[in-house]
C-alpha cells in the first residue's frame, strides 16, 4: 500500500467521524450542541475539500 491510499482512507474516515460527531451532538441536544455541530460539519466540509485536491495533485485512484 502506498502513502497515499493511506492517507485517502484516513481523510475519508475523518470525514465520517465528524458527520457522525455532528449527529450525535445535535440528538444528545447539550447546551451548544448546535454550535459544535456546526463546527464539525465545516470541519468534514475542509476536509472534503482537501481530498479532492489531493486527486488533483496525485492523479486518480490506483
Amino acid at each position: 500500500m502506498k502513502l497515499i491510499t493511506a492517507h485517502r482512507i484516513l481523510i475519508g474516515a475523518a470525514i465520517a467521524f465528524f458527520l457522525f460527531y455532528a449527529v450525535v451532538a445535535v440528538v444528545h441536544g447539550r447546551p451548544g450542541a448546535l454550535v459544535q455541530a456546526a463546527i464539525a460539519v465545516a470541519i468534514a466540509i475542509g476536509l472534503g475539500i482537501y481530498y479532492r485536491r489531493l486527486r488533483r495533485r496525485w492523479g486518480p485512484r490506483p
